[in-house]
């Protein structure tokens, strides 16, 4: 399964006369990382090669990186596959195994034995029970980040249901970020088992709490663990919304900096009144469906992530005050948008935009819509009309480095983005599918 084919093609490579001239292949992208790629890229003149030649030498090195790592995995996986053969070929104990391949690993790696017991897990993890994701990593397709997420995510559920959710979950992943990839299997997860996922989250429930530990420099860091994620999501609003008030009025602090002293003084009383109640806000995504218990996919959290169909009707029923915002869509599931020729959007507007991009549309950013900038696609003072379909959500960092340092964005389709970087690369955005 792990064994790589060398051909003579590739060994042709090793002469330095082979017709390499120091720069990048055009079909770069189409070749798997191992020793052909390799050998490519260590030929390269970095000096010689345009900023867009070098993003592409990037994402090879990168593949290259991933593929060693596989690599390391697979030895490691037949390291203990060994310590089995060697030490306990008749009645092998699992756990035996284990501790021995462990501390062969943490004595040849200088590893601590926690370090040592972690690699080893994913060793077994990747190669025995999510064989595809440990291929993925091998082609360069994922990056380790993305494999343990694959593989910590499904630890739970039984063996062919996790090959079942990582496979789907593979062919969006290498396009996705860690954050994007965790809330999309999350949902997976869900939608696969709905029961046995709101078993487990009630299970964590049960385990929440708070405990503060010792920082370095004789700082302190307070945690809060397994919390509901909806009193989390609308309490991290509610700082968020006071810092940035606080932010707008002057203060010199920089923005963590006042969302970590909003936290103590909301936590310790001070300059809280007695009896002040702020309820702050927290925004939901769901199908009527499922608020009419007709199914239980899961419902969403914009820039928080997937939350179980149990929880969404509670959030709903317990918000007997909250304003509702109901979205008529076209045939095409997109919003249907209104025309006006002022030049700041309507709440209308805003909430047509925010229902068809929850997050901002930059490649890889999460904040939620509802936090960001609307943009215009044509410059009010061009266009002289602001529509729904032409504003886009854009967080006030990647809003500015839209404008201030050349990153080209256009619609392609309703609510599909496409933007265009300083050195040339193309990257296609949207929101996840419903």
């Amino acid at each position: 399964m792990f064994d790589i084919e060398i051909l003579p093609s590739d060994l042709d490579l090793l002469d330095p006369d082979s017709g390499n001239d120091h720069g990048l292949p055009a079909d770069l992208e189409s070749i798997p990382p191992g020793l052909q790629l390799g050998v490519i890229l260590s030929s390269v003149d970095r000096d010689q090669l345009s900023g867009y030649d070098r993003v592409r030498l990037l994402k090879a090195d990168a593949r290259m990186v991933a593929h060693f790592q596989a690599r390391v995995y697979s030895d490691i996986h037949s390291v203990s596959e060994s310590v089995t053969e060697l030490h306990y070929p008749e009645a092998p104990n699992p756990q035996d195994i284990f501790e021995t391949a462990s501390s062969e690993v943490q004595a040849s790696l200088s590893l601590t034995r926690r370090s040592a017991d972690i690699h080893v897990e994913l060793a077994s993890l990747l190669c025995e029970r999510l064989p595809r994701v440990w291929a993925a990593l091998h082609a360069g397709l994922i990056d380790l980040a993305r494999a343990r997420i694959l593989s910590d995510l499904t630890m739970p559920l039984p063996r062919e249901l996790a090959r079942e959710v990582t496979e789907t979950a593979l062919v969006r992943a290498p396009s996705m970020t860690t954050g994007q990839l965790r809330a999309h299997l999350g949902r997976l997860i869900i939608s696969v088992d709905p029961a046995a996922a709101q078993e487990r989250y009630e299970q964590k429930l049960e385990e929440r709490r708070v405990f503060s530990e010792q920082g370095e420099d004789g700082t302190a860091n307070l945690h809060g663990l397994n919390l509901p994620p909806d009193e989390a999501n609308r309490a991290m609003r509610r700082i968020n919304r006071l810092a940035r008030a606080l932010k707008a009025k002057g203060d010199r602090r920089r923005i963590d900096q006042i969302r970590a002293d909003i936290l103590l003084d909301l936590l310790t009383g001070k300059g809280q009144p007695n009896g002040s109640c702020d309820k702050g806000v927290v925004e939901i995504r769901v199908d009527l469906t499922t608020l009419a218990g007709i199914d239980d996919d899961p419902a969403e959290i914009p820039g928080f992530g997937p939350v179980l169909a149990d929880v969404a009707r509670q959030m709903v029923d317990e918000a007997s005050d909250a304003e509702w915002r109901i979205i008529p869509v076209d045939g095409n599931g997109q919003p249907v948008g209104v025309v006006t020729t002022k030049r700041r959007p309507t709440t209308s507007q805003k909430r047509i935009v925010e229902s068809r991009n929850p997050t901002c549309v930059f490649p890889g950013c999460r904040m939620p819509a509802a936090e960001c900038d609307l943009n215009h696609e044509v410059p009010w003072a061009e266009a002289h009309r602001t529509t729904a379909r032409e504003l886009e959500p854009l967080c006030r960092h990647d809003h500015i480095n839209h404008h201030l340092h050349r990153w080209k964005l256009k619609q392609i389709r309703s609510g599909i983005y496409q933007w265009t970087s300083p050195l040339g690369h193309t990257y296609t955005t949207g929101p996840e599918p419903r």
